[in-house]
């Protein structure tokens, strides 16, 4: 195969997709044949009113489509898709009944449960009705810090079933940070648990949840989900506290019922990363998410009638989301909580043999740091059942995407996936039917209208620019909560470019019609005028078996900007002149000379965010000496004091 090309998908696999189906179901809309993916794609941006309702109709979505998909498809932020749509986003999701497996749940090696299809339309039976009975009606918000298990999911689907608005985070967050985002939407009633398992331990956060509660006034209830043995205890102490159990008790499970809403009712306020102040909370619709994740899963991930769909996420990360929206394909959710590593590093692949997984999603980091513990699961499970490899959170590298065909399965498809918080979802990502090449993403969603554009808003192709998307789609935000003017929401994605999305990733096309991301364009550096993503640094210095991890800022220095290296090393790898030198010449020689860092520091740790990704932007503020104004986003948020004064920034 040509240097680079790492994957093609043969004849009977594609003609068994989703995404084949659906290129003969969208020739026949278009009057033309669409044959190649481009094409397909092309289409689905030029004529967004007849791809979306062919999703719609494709996927059989439960609700009045009406007839107009499309209504005022100029300004970006005023575009309305399915105006005269009715749905319910739970309904979609519990389509399916009977004895098979609806969920299934792995606590790391301490706790094992499934739920039938039937078992898991009973619970949120019970738990629509214990809402309704605490006064939750459509439109009032539903906060949770549940651990990802069973009743995360029926308790988000009993919220949604209603027309109620669901929020969650994990339970690792601290006090603060939970407070930051549930303090401004005003829930009524609050899922909490007893505490949760990681890397073997009990994990205790019944005095959190109290002082959570107590802090949060419009708070009427808090519902405690039991996990490790204390929820009466954990009860007690919370203001208006019961157990889920106690809740329950009274309910008897019956069908569950239905409130069909309008395509733009709220389902979900998901927030950023607050790592830059209090985070924003952005909205997001009930028709948008449904229609943008059952999209992706059918055509994207290929997801097919009885898969075992797996993705490695917390509450506090939008991929738990699009994991919930498996259900909607009749997927198996294959849920994990606790750390990816407990107790031995095969846990994940333990997982998958065990049940069947059919898509193993994970993320970059995951991948970088399997490659680097020599463990290869290639040659220890048997992981025959897995046709999907996923990765995102942070760009990957070439050598991580050969490693999954090395190290993991040679005969997989590897899709390496980018979207955020903001879209609940994707701009570019995998595509079943082509070429996996090493370090690209394969292409831009279908309906979405990705482009790379340079600083004057020009399209680039094979350079570097800001990553945008020129035309409306289903999954924008409907806007942020407490953004009255849409001031916030206008200032985040629509000040840079005109009536076009600007998503701040710093991103190139390749000469495959793929793309690369190469880091926020928010913490592109920029010495001597010239912009750098920080992803081209980590790909080259990463490789580096001495180097666990990095991390690169550009430092405010003598009139410019200079490029500031903290590499965290390996086991007993020490950073001396003979390391840094050799480092500056993997990056010269792999980037470019533009690349070498001014100055290279070892530190003992990188803080990253709950959701696993490093702080570049924190880490700036450390070193120019501002305030970061949110330590409560960070998962380790004392390593930031690692960067503090650090006597090599002086000179």
């Amino acid at each position: 195969m040509p240097e680079g090309l790492l994957w093609v998908p043969d004849a009977d696999r594609i003609a068994a997709s989703n995404l084949y189906r659906l290129m003969k179901s969208a020739s026949a809309v278009a009057g033309r044949p669409l044959t190649s993916y481009a094409a397909l794609h092309a289409w689905s941006v030029e004529e967004p009113g007849p791809f979306w309702s062919l999703v719609w109709d494709f996927a059989d979505v439960i609700g009045n489509k009406g007839s107009c998909p499309l209504d005022n498809p100029g300004p970006m932020q005023e575009a309305r898709f399915f105006p005269e749509a009715a749905l319910n986003f739970a309904e979609n999701l519990l389509r399916k009944r009977g004895q098979e497996d609806a969920l299934v749940f792995w606590g790391e090696d301490k706790v094992k449960r499934r739920l039938s299809w039937d078992e898991l339309h009973a619970l949120v039976s019970r738990l629509q009705q214990a809402l309704k009975a605490h006064g939750v009606g459509p439109g009032d918000r539903v906060a949770a810090m549940l651990p990802n298990m069973p009743e995360t999911i029926a308790a988000m689907l009993a919220t949604a079933s209603i027309g109620a608005v669901w929020s969650s985070c994990s339970p690792d967050f601290g006090e603060q940070g939970v407070l930051d985002r549930f303090g401004q939407i005003e829930a009524k009633v609050l899922f909490a648990v007893d505490g949760y398992w990681y890397g073997g331990k009990k994990i205790d956060v019944r005095d959190k949840v109290a002082a959570i509660a107590e802090r949060l006034p419009d708070l009427k209830t808090t519902l405690i989900v039991n996990y490790l043995g204390t929820a009466n205890e954990a009860a007690s102490r919370v203001r208006n506290g019961i157990t889920l159990a106690n809740a329950l008790a009274t309910f008897d499970a019956q069908d569950v019922t239905f409130e069909r809403l309008p395509f733009a009712h709220p389902l979900c306020i998901l927030f950023s990363s607050g790592t830059t102040g209090i985070p924003k909370c952005i909205v997001h619709s009930a028709g948008g998410t449904l229609l943008q994740h059952v999209k992706e899963h059918r055509f994207h991930a290929d997801l097919q009638d009885g898969d075992r769909l797996f993705y490695f996420t917390t509450c506090g990360w939008m991929m738990w989301n699009w994991l919930v929206s498996g259900l909607a394909s009749n997927a198996t959710l294959l849920l994990y909580d606790g750390s990816p590593f407990a107790p031995d590093g095969n846990i994940l692949f333990d997982y998958a043999d065990a049940e069947w997984m059919t898509y193993f999603g994970t993320s970059a980091k995951f991948i970088d740091t399997l490659r680097k513990s020599g463990l290869r699961p290639v040659e220890s499970h048997d992981l025959s059942t897995v046709r999907t490899v996923s990765s995102t959170g942070s760009p990957l590298t070439s050598e991580g995407f050969r490693f999954v065909y090395e190290g993991i399965k040679p005969d997989v498809h590897f899709a390496s996936i980018s979207g955020g918080t903001d879209i609940v979802s994707c701009f570019v990502l995998g595509v079943p039917t082509e070429p996996v090449w090493a370090g690209e993403i394969q292409g831009p969603g279908l309906g979405m209208a990705v482009d790379v554009w340079d600083d004057e808003g020009k399209p680039i192709r094979q350079e570097k620019g800001e990553l945008v998307c020129t035309k409306p789609f289903p999954a924008m935000p409907v806007m942020f909560w407490n953004d009255a003017d849409g001031a916030k929401y206008r200032a985040a994605y629509f000040e840079r470019f005109d009536n076009v999305w600007c998503h701040g990733d710093f991103a190139e096309w390749t000469e495959h019609d793929g793309l690369i991301i190469h880091g926020r364009s928010d913490t592109t550096l920029n010495p001597g005028g010239v912009r750098i993503g920080t992803a081209e640094i980590y790909n080259q210095v990463e490789q580096m078996p001495e180097i666990q991890e990095a991390l690169c800022i550009g430092q405010d220095f003598d009139g410019d900007v200079r490029v500031v290296l903290f590499v965290r090393m390996a086991g007993s790898s020490v950073l001396d002149d003979t390391l840094a030198e050799a480092i500056r010449r993997k990056i010269r020689f792999g980037a470019s000379p533009r690349h070498v860092p001014a100055k290279i520091i070892a530190v003992a740790d990188i803080p990253r965010t709950k959701s696993g990704k490093i702080t570049e932007l924190a880490v700036r503020d450390i070193v120019h000496g501002r305030p970061v104004r949110n330590r409560e986003a960070l998962a380790n948020p004392e390593a930031l004091d690692l960067y503090k004064g650090l006597p090599e920034l002086r000179v």
